[in-house]
């Protein structure tokens, strides 16, 4: 990276005025909070709302014609290989798959055949299991249509750079990422979890993090958004003591990171990145530069890259990826995770263990919140609607909380990792989940004490 020396050079004042307009919008776009609203919003999730309104009143049949289009594009691919899709990797990527892959997408096309015609068992198309994923997989369009196109402007316009050199000093040594995951994390705060995964899936393909730095961020960094935090304690009615809840989440959330990174299985995935050697950021400042100006450097060089063609042309990829590979996966893993919540007894059955070290802790409704620290697996909110009413405040507490700081959940934030291929398996990501539920649950009981 070249010091930035002067800004009387043409290319860097340039260059300094695209860093400050485009990173600013993408700022305001992902981090702003909109006055006038009921709820905390931001620009990114109005825009957001108003898409997924609008998809679902004229175009009710999309989702079906997307999943359709991803199953018959991978017969086409086996079948005929057709060369437009040998050449293009980002479309061999989507079309030349793995066989759990193929049955995966076409569970996904019955699910959506049975709920969007209300054909075929009641049990599959209920609210309760393959309509809400469905539902939730129309919203996911919406999502990865706003988030697609605007992205660009919060990674690629230099602001990453900027905030990277400066939080370094202290991210790196506490979680082991560079600086600029510190964005990251602050999307996922004020957008969604989504949001950061996407966002450091992204950094990853572009060689901006190791392997290593995108399964750490990934899986410690993508916090619950704080909308969402306020819809999971309106459900426990909780939202009189939220600041309490939310202040519990985000210290939890830091402790657990700290800790996690240094555990198997995020310690032993290899500094690799995803195209050679990397394009890695050096956000060492050097001795005879003051770490402001470094920034600004940084910043600079980056945004002198940025181009509103090829930010068009990567969010339409991006779109296109997200709607063809992830959905069908949420549809399909969503609706057989529902099934097992909520068909069978299998999570009673599982979470005995979890109702023992409950009880240990001296928490006197223990088996009856023992489910609820597993599900959150399959979903971040199925916890907060499988508890009965009449559970005490502190039972609310403690399953609000934990479902909230385990972030891994397979619906979507996990099948977005494991898509995203940074070395985590499902059998990883259930082992992430299983350790950052057993070292949170004391700290959660013992703060739950205090109401």
């Amino acid at each position: 990276m070249k010091s930035l020396t002067t800004l009387r050079n043409p290319d860097n004042l340039k260059a300094l005025i695209k860093f400050i307009l485009f990173s600013g919008f993408g700022l305001f776009m992902f981090m702003f909070p909109m006055p006038g609203q009921e709820s905390f919003a931001t620009p990114i999730s109005l825009i957001t709302d108003l898409t997924d309104q609008y998809l679902q009143e004229t175009t009710p049949y999309l989702l079906l014609l997307i999943i359709t289009i991803a199953v018959l594009g991978i017969f086409i691919a086996k079948l005929f290989r057709p060369t437009i899709l040998t050449e293009k990797l980002w479309l061999k990527d989507l079309f030349f798959v793995d066989n759990w892959i193929m049955i995966t997408k076409i569970i996904a096309l019955i699910v959506t055949l049975c709920v969007m015609f209300d054909i075929g068992p009641e049990i599959i198309r209920s609210e309760d299991n393959g309509a809400t994923m469905v539902g939730l997989a129309k919203t996911l369009i919406a999502i990865a249509i706003t988030l697609s196109f605007i992205l660009p402007f919060l990674t690629d316009c230099g602001i990453m750079e900027f905030v990277g050199v400066l939080l370094k000093p202290l991210i790196r040594p506490l979680f082991h990422v560079p600086g600029r995951a510190s964005v990251d994390l602050i999307a996922s705060w004020l957008a969604s979890s989504n949001t950061a995964v996407l966002i450091t899936a992204t950094q990853y393909n572009s060689n901006y993090y190791t392997k290593r730095e995108a399964a750490t961020i990934m899986t410690n960094f993508s916090l619950v958004s704080i909308p969402f935090c306020l819809v999971v304690a309106q459900t426990l009615n909780l939202a009189h003591i939220f600041p309490l809840l939310y202040l519990t989440i985000t210290g939890i959330g830091i402790f657990l990171a700290i800790i996690g990174v240094r555990l198997y299985p995020l310690k032993n995935i290899a500094d690799t990145y995803c195209h050679g050697a990397g394009e890695k950021l050096n956000e060492e400042v050097p001795e005879d530069k003051k770490l402001f100006h470094w920034a600004l450097s940084a910043a600079i060089e980056r945004s002198k890259n940025f181009r509103l063609s090829k930010a068009f042309c990567d969010g339409l990829k991006m779109t296109i990826g997200i709607v063809l590979d992830i959905i069908p996966i949420v549809v399909a893993w969503g609706t057989i995770g529902s099934l097992l919540v909520n068909c069978t007894p299998i999570f009673y059955w599982l979470s005995y263990p979890m109702g023992l070290y409950l009880q240990l802790l001296g928490v006197s409704e223990a088996f009856t919140i023992a489910p609820a620290t597993l599900v959150g697996f399959i979903d971040m909110f199925i916890p907060a609607l499988i508890m009965p009413s009449d559970l005490s405040e502190q039972g609310k507490f403690i399953v609000g909380v934990l479902s909230l700081v385990q972030i891994i959940y397979m619906t979507e934030v996990g099948s977005i990792i494991v898509k995203s291929n940074v070395g985590l398996g499902i059998k990883h990501l259930f082992i992430i989940f299983l350790q950052r539920t057993i070292i949170a649950i004391p700290i959660v009981v013992l703060i739950s004490k205090l109401i």
